[in-house]
């Protein structure tokens, strides 16, 4: 019988302020595959599962973000994110197992060990919870509006509904895949999202060139007042940052892979990210620079809304959009679902189990159900989730717990590349924030709300 070691803090609850020390304690094949992930993923599985996570909703409003930020600084901002994120996400990788015999399977619990068993929590946390439900709310509204497309295009006599009605037909799909019990169970699931994710960026990008330019395209800044102005071109930095999403779930990822000693798994998880990585570029770039080309400052924050002909491949390509955020949403679920479930055992002793399952994994897909019907509001939602939460999590909390784990040279590469990415990020964070959550309040008092 095989037997695995893990920290103790990993069963303690994930929100205790002070959790015990952490020491080694073993357990076999039937208590771990209760108490913790299953340790059997290849590295192929880490570069779909970060495909599925990155290559989102998020790369169809980047033409969006450029019609506002320009040429020169749209790509500037768009390249430099590519770079800080691949490496922060490196940092990730090599502090999963940066305590010899102990391996952070959870951000949270990477933070712990960085800021402390008390202050750890509080500051991660709350960032990743933002991340992870915040792009389930958004998958909602994306999942909602490409399938009323798709059908508006597919069925032209069919009786139409209101949006919030695909909203909640495309949500109600999470009720049955969110019993689905860890993260290896929904590996096909988010193959197939990682390979329509590719599938509908390729036709959006190939499908504007064959396009072309509009009649008259501009590509001047939108003419709006100097205070939207700064307002919008805040939340488009939002939109990028939330396009390079990952690192929420990164250490879950990388916690489903074997580790030994002559093969650690920061080696397999890496071949995975790069990989990611690759696809992430092929996909975003072609995307952000052909669609801007095309449009202009008449772009839509949905590129595939400005794109009418012809017919049926704009229709699959919707198709595909609402297959890869099915997956998506679940890749951002299964670590709330297992926190969510984790503290009802700690905390108010419920037994593990599918009623359990049952009653917080369907109260969760309700809530986030709730809001995205309630607020629809694509390009806003995503610069506002983008800055208060991507930032933080994808930018600089990286950069933050290197420094204070690693403890590099003062005014070396390492420490100078690290303090960089932090100012960066948390310019980002407030700006995006800030502008995203200012178009939230001015779009949603000209909405009329369930229509």
């Amino acid at each position: 019988m095989n037997y695995y070691c893990l920290p103790f803090s990993w069963i303690a609850t994930m929100v205790s302020a002070s959790p015990p020390p952490p020491k080694e304690i073993c357990l076999n094949d039937e208590e771990w595959s209760k108490e913790g992930p299953i340790r059997q993923a290849k590295w192929w599985y880490s570069a779909f599962h970060c495909v599925t996570a990155m290559v989102g909703a998020g790369v169809l409003s980047l033409p969006y973000a450029m019609a506002y930020l320009g040429w020169g600084p749209g790509t500037m901002v768009l390249l430099l994110s590519w770079c800080i994120t691949l490496f922060t996400i490196w940092q990730m990788i090599q502090l999963h197992e940066c305590v010899s015999g102990t391996r952070f399977d959870r951000y949270y619990q990477l933070g712990q060990h960085a800021f402390g068993p008390k202050l750890g929590p509080w500051v991660v946390l709350p960032q990743q919870l933002i991340v992870q439900v915040g792009c389930d709310i958004v998958y909602i509204v994306t999942g909602g509006k490409c399938l009323m497309t798709f059908m508006q295009i597919a069925c032209t006599n069919c009786t139409k509904f209101r949006q919030s009605y695909w909203i909640c037909i495309f949500g109600s799909i999470h009720f049955f895949l969110s019993q689905l019990p860890n993260f290896n169970s929904v590996a096909s699931v988010s193959l197939a999202a990682a390979i329509m994710s590719l599938s509908y960026s390729t036709i959006s990008w190939v499908s504007c060139l064959d396009h072309g330019q509009i009649q008259n395209v501009s590509y001047a800044y939108k003419k709006t007042s100097s205070a939207d102005y700064i307002f919008r071109v805040f939340n488009a930095l939002g939109q990028i940052s939330f396009a390079f999403a990952g690192h929420g779930v990164v250490l879950e990822i990388q916690a489903t892979i074997p580790s030994t000693a002559e093969q650690p798994s920061k080696i397999p998880m890496w071949k995975g990210a790069v990989t990611a990585y690759f696809i992430t570029a092929i996909c975003y770039f072609p995307v952000a620079l052909i669609g801007y080309w095309a449009f202009g400052q008449d772009v839509d924050d949905n590129l595939l809304m400005s794109l009418k002909r012809p017919e049926w491949l704009i229709a699959s390509a919707n198709l595909m959009v609402v297959i890869h955020v099915i997956g998506s949403y679940q890749v951002y679920a299964m670590p709330v679902f297992d926190m969510l479930e984790n503290l009802m055992v700690k905390r108010l002793k419920f037994s593990r189990g599918f009623p359990l399952r049952l009653v917080t994994r369907t109260t969760y897909v309700a809530l986030t159900l709730f809001i995205g019907v309630t607020f629809p509001f694509f390009g806003d939602l995503l610069g506002f989730f983008g800055g208060f939460g991507f930032a933080p999590t994808s930018y600089f909390l990286p950069c933050i717990m290197w420094l204070a784990i690693k403890k590099p040279r003062r005014f070396s590469l390492s420490w100078f590349i690290n303090w960089a990415c932090i100012f960066v990020g948390t310019f980002i964070m407030f700006a995006s924030t800030i502008g995203g959550l200012r178009n939230i309040i001015i779009d949603s008092s000209s909405y009329e709300f369930y229509s």
